[in-house]
């Protein structure tokens, strides 16, 4: 996608989910503000920098099922993408005078704690890529398993494991989820949290 697209500036791909266990990233897209000095003024949250082009597209007839109702649910999925890009719009203008740059109380009080689950969780997520990449599938699986039971919250742990079961995400027989039935079980409407502004 980033060949395909050109892009002007550097693109990093975060293979080993650095930015789950730094900063507690836990679906995408999400926005972390950093400013000039490295200090963050907001952490983790929805930052949809445009409306889904899903939303408005008519569902084609002649679709499997299964393929047809994760697009009525993916349509339901909430975002607010124009709020989000004229906050980020107002900080690079206003910098620290912008009203949604939060004080470092503020990004501590929002940040996501990190109970010892979910400090298992990573440690079993990335024990499970590692051995993905050595080859051995089953005991990528069966950490991976452990990773979704630990913190199942967690869309990124999810969608990769499942993505290497099936490419669409459907229900296999290595996982007890998938993205259907998931995100079924929360409501689409709740695969994000709100956006506070």
């Amino acid at each position: 996608m980033i060949e395909q697209n050109l892009p002007e500036h550097p693109s990093l791909i975060d293979s080993h989910h650095a930015l789950d266990a730094l900063f507690g990233v836990t679906n995408v897209p999400s926005g972390i503000w950093i400013d000039e000095e490295g200090i963050i003024v907001r952490p983790p949250e929805p930052a949809f920098p445009h409306v889904s082009p899903l939303r408005d597209v008519p569902i084609p007839d002649g679709l499997p099922d299964r393929i047809r109702d994760m697009m009525v649910e993916a349509k339901k999925i909430q975002a607010d993408p124009e709020t989000y890009v004229a906050a980020l719009r107002d900080w690079a203008d206003n910098g620290s005078a912008s009203p949604y740059a939060l004080s470092q109380t503020e990004v501590v009080e929002r940040s996501r704690p990190r109970p010892e689950a979910e400090a298992q969780a990573a440690a079993r997520f990335e024990l499970g890529a590692h051995l993905q990449r050595q080859g051995d599938e089953e005991g990528a699986v069966r950490n991976w398993r452990e990773a979704h039971r630990l913190q199942p919250d967690n869309w990124t742990y999810r969608r990769q494991a499942w993505s290497l079961a099936d490419p669409t995400q459907g229900p296999t027989d290595k996982y007890e989820g998938d993205w259907l039935t998931d995100v079924r079980k929360v409501g689409a409407e709740n695969y994000y949290p709100p956006l506070h502004m």
